[in-house]
């Protein structure tokens, strides 16, 4: 009965923290809106960083309560699923054309910042010093986002954004950061007791369970738009939110609390830096991942799933 109170619960978290990041990023967005922000700035810090919220919040509070394995874990999972399983699945719904922007920036950025969490987490601990860089990893790909869209053509607004009044903004912004905490506390408890019940480790948990529940968004909307033939921008937001799970929400974390990875193996940020080396190589000369690529990123996604069961 315990066990099926922890899935309840488990799922209750998950709706929580989903719900909250798309209210904090429609409220906060409305309100750089009214304070007159570009566009494209707005596309690449609030929403980009509220489509990684859930991500940062489950991170953070399992740092703080000491579950070091499962904050890892988020991060490396979502990585691994964003890059092998969404990709892979949205590819064999419809072959995937990916932008130059994608291709030259965001893949470049994710490739470097993957080899620079396996490079200073090799020891199996990540302290203030390591979130400090990966900071200021961080800062450099935000400067450099920023400078870009700043020479890029403007963007229309959108009206229906900028028409949400000032309470509503608020109510939005305060809720979504309610319901992200919330849902980030309940979420992580029960995970965590779950997995002590059945035996398994935080950090498979965090790989597996905690990564999906995370993931869902970018999973939905990516396939929605492969179908529509609009997967450029999609996946260029998958892309992009490697780089933010971990330079940013490593980075924060880690300069919070240190992190003392145990649960987490070289293998697994190993499989995360070819996850995402083998969809640059996909699309650098053609600019598109085809259906046969989707399929082996797939395979590869679930050759990595028997792998972790076997080694439970």
């Amino acid at each position: 009965m315990t066990i099926i109170f922890d899935i309840l619960f488990i799922i209750l978290g998950v709706w929580c923290v989903l719900k909250g990041a798309d209210y904090l990023t429609e409220g906060a967005a409305a309100v750089a809106r009214r304070m007159h922000i570009p566009e494209m700035i707005i596309g690449l810090t609030i929403v980009a960083a509220g489509t990684s919220a859930p991500e940062l919040f489950v991170s953070v509070v399992s740092a703080l309560k000491g579950t070091s394995d499962m904050a890892v874990g988020n991060v490396v999972g979502s990585n691994i699923m964003n890059t092998m399983l969404i990709v892979g699945v949205a590819a064999m719904v419809a072959p995937m054309n990916i932008s130059k922007n994608t291709v030259k920036k965001d893949l470049p950025f994710t490739v470097a910042a993957s080899m620079l969490l396996l490079f200073l987490a090799f020891d199996h601990f990540l302290g203030h010093v390591g979130g400090f860089m990966l900071l200021a990893g961080f800062t450099l790909f935000m400067a450099y986002s920023i400078y870009s869209a700043s020479r890029s053509p403007e963007l229309d607004s959108n009206d229906q954004v900028a028409q949400m009044s000032k309470l509503k903004s608020a109510i939005f912004v305060l809720g979504g950061l309610l319901l992200l905490i919330v849902g980030s506390n309940v979420f992580v408890d029960h995970a965590s007791q779950l997995a002590l019940s059945m035996g398994i480790s935080e950090g498979v948990v965090g790989l597996t369970v905690v990564a999906g529940g995370t993931s869902l968004p970018e999973l939905a909307t990516t396939v929605v738009a492969a179908r529509k033939g609009q997967s450029a921008l999609a996946i260029g937001n998958v892309i992009g939110s490697n780089v933010f799970n971990i330079l940013l929400i490593l980075g924060l974390t880690a300069t919070i609390h240190p992190l003392q990875i145990e649960g987490i193996t070289t293998i697994d940020m190993a499989v995360m830096l070819l996850s995402v080396s083998f969809v640059w190589i996909f699309c650098f000369t053609r600019l598109k991942v085809e259906r046969w690529e989707g399929a082996t990123l797939l395979v590869g996604y679930l050759a990595y799933l028997i792998w972790l069961i076997v080694s439970l």
